[in-house]
Parts: structure tokens; sequence; C-alpha cells
């Protein structure tokens, strides 16, 4: 391996990891609050695309449900158990 490939080489695995390691601190950085309000965001944007309007009321009816009901529902369904 040549000096220009080597360092070429080296350059390619720093940026590797320098993405890498960016993603896994924004992914820390997103609370779960913030990744279930992005959840329910898409899920809207998929209710909006059903023609039927009572099955897209129900979609979106669904898909209104706040963090801190989910987290009770959550809750109690892991105390079911």
């Amino acid at each position: 391996m040549t000096c220009r490939t080597h360092w070429q080489a080296r350059r390619r695995r720093g940026a590797f990891a320098a993405t890498t390691m960016g993603f896994a601190l924004f992914t820390a950085a997103c609370s779960s609050q913030q990744a279930y309000g992005a959840g329910q965001a898409w899920q809207r944007l998929e209710c909006s695309k059903i023609k039927d309007t009572q099955e897209r009321s129900r979609c979106m009816a669904s898909s209104s449900t706040s963090y801190e009901e989910y987290k009770r529902q959550a809750e109690a369904a892991k105390s079911g158990k």
C-alpha cells in the first residue's frame, strides 16, 4: 500500500467513525417523547391518504393519543402481564 492509499483509507475510516458517532449522539439526544411525536405525525400523514372518510377518521383518532395517555396505557399493559 502506498502512502497515498494508506492516507485515503485512514480518511475514510475517520469519516465513517465521525458519522457513526454523530448518529449515536443524535439518537441519544432524541427523547422517547420526541420519537413518539414523530411517529404520531407520520401516522397522521398516512391517515390523510385514506380515501374512506370513516376509516380516515378512525385512523386520525387513534393517532391523536397524547404521549401521557400512551405511557399510562403502556404501564397498564405491563402491569396486566
